[in-house]
């Protein structure tokens, strides 16, 4: 994200590139300002990933911690949820994760957890960007400053015992899976294969050790940089795929026959999975408008209600949390919520999820996801500043005005065999169109349609 005056938090904490918007000046200020916001004697959780300027980041937040006279934990590497889960298990107020996730190698961030180990809702990050600005510096007696940074130095095997409690570990070793694991050099290489060994499973690793220039591959797992992965399980006959993203929050899954899955798709096998093994659970799912109505389709007949979200996981975990629980919650990008275990997305706890369901129901990756309904998909970005996106999603509810609409988030059309999403990128000066239909010509021609409707009412061009 680009950092401008009046707004330091994205999607998803804040970002930028390293030395460039993302300093040690600011993240100075903004560690005194999110001690500011926890308060006097807080204990705060911290920790990091692979990129670049860590630890230069990582010791200015320290420093604004401690200068407002919170005591701060040092979990040092660690994937971003393994700090989430100790933050809601240990005896922390709030952690802070320096991560900029799954953007490119240049870009670093700061994450800030609230003391239920979900990121601080948005109406937060308000009150703490007040303080970032008003610049923030109490003036505490010499006493307040005698804590000392300390070492969490079982944060990592917390975490790893958390995710394999979660499922049957010897159920999954009489398996003998195989599974090509890609770390993208970061974090995941930390956690993910401690889970895996713990739970009797061969892998064979890629890009699982620590570089800050990414080497391997770019932090964003996708079908062109999980390529190497995909021929590796082709060569090797192996079961699965699994590539993490930089924070290692994310899993992206290719099946035995080498089928790159987005998240809605293994998300929607998983929440079936949970929802046949634990009765227990609110007979619900959240997922993001740009996830596809296979949800709805394959889930709702399994008595499981589909609960449509704006775009972003804090909006998921946040919903999920004040509506007292669910099976699940998921995105399309990969990341995947095991509510049982904690509401945030979790790539560690997605994969031995995967495995236990594999496990338990006998069958293959590619025979489970064969069982989903068939849909075409279809991706496109448009240039577009917010008056001209925001004329599109207006013109697009007109047009389709007889069909059912979700407008929480841009505004999302879903046909008998159809549906296409039309809204402003969070991230970009963009309109984001996202579209499946039953049939590749149909999903050609819904898409030019809106495209030349929009270029000619709302664009100009």
């Amino acid at each position: 994200m680009t950092i401008v005056l009046g707004r330091l938090f994205g999607t998803d904490g804040v970002r930028g590139v390293i030395g460039e918007k993302l300093t040690p000046e600011l993240a100075l200020r903004l560690g005194r300002a999110i001690g500011a916001y926890f308060g006097k004697g807080s204990r705060i959780l911290i920790g990091r990933d692979i990129r670049a300027g860590g630890e230069m980041i990582k010791d200015a937040v320290v420093s604004g911690l401690l200068a407002e006279g919170v005591k701060v934990y040092d979990a040092g590497f660690i994937p971003t949820p393994g700090l989430q889960y100790n933050v809601k298990i240990g005896p922390y107020d709030g952690g802070v994760m320096i991560t900029a996730s799954h953007n490119p190698p240049q870009y670093n961030g700061i994450k800030v957890i609230a003391g239920d180990g979900i990121e601080v809702p948005h109406e937060e990050e308000e009150t703490i960007e007040e303080y970032y600005f008003k610049g923030t510096a109490s003036r505490l007696p010499w006493r307040s400053y005698v804590h000392d940074l300390e070492i969490a130095s079982q944060a990592v095997e917390t975490y790893v015992d958390a995710v394999v409690s979660q499922v049957d570990a010897e159920l999954i070793a009489k398996r003998q899976f195989k599974v090509v694991l890609d770390c993208a050099n970061s974090v995941g290489s930390i956690a993910t294969p401690l889970v895996l060994s713990r739970l009797g499973v061969r892998y064979v690793s890629l890009n699982c050790n620590l570089d800050p220039l990414f080497p391997g591959r770019e932090p964003e797992p996708t079908p062109e940089t999980l390529a190497p992965a995909i021929s590796l399980l082709r060569e090797l006959g192996a079961d699965l795929i699994v590539g993490h993203d930089g924070d290692a929050d994310r899993a992206i899954v290719g099946d035995d026959k080498g089928r790159i899955l987005w998240g809605d798709r293994d998300g929607t096998l998983l929440a079936a999975f949970v929802g046949e093994t634990r009765k227990d659970l609110p007979r619900r799912v959240y997922t993001g408008v740009s996830s596809s109505i296979i949800v709805e389709e394959y889930l709702r007949p399994r008595g499981i209600d589909v609960v449509w979200t704006p775009v972003g996981s804090v909006t998921i975990s946040r919903m999920i949390l004040r509506d007292g629980g669910a099976i699940a919650g998921f995105e399309e990008n990969g990341g995947y919520m095991h509510v049982p275990h904690q509401i945030v997305r979790d790539g560690a706890m997605k994969t031995a999820l995967l495995l236990h369901m594999l496990a338990y129901t006998g069958k293959s990756m590619s025979e489970l996801v064969d069982t989903l309904p068939t849909y075409y998909t279809l991706k496109k970005k448009i240039p577009a500043t917010k008056a001209e996106a925001a004329c599109a999603v207006e013109l697009v509810e007109k047009i389709f005005s007889n069909e059912r609409l979700v407008t929480i988030d841009g505004v999302k059309v879903i046909g008998s065999d159809y549906w296409i999403l039309v809204r402003p990128s969070g991230t970009e000066p963009v309109l984001r169109i996202m579209a499946e239909a039953k049939s590749r010509e149909k999903l050609e021609r819904i898409v030019r349609t809106v495209e030349d409707e929009i270029r000619k009412r709302c664009l100009g061009r």
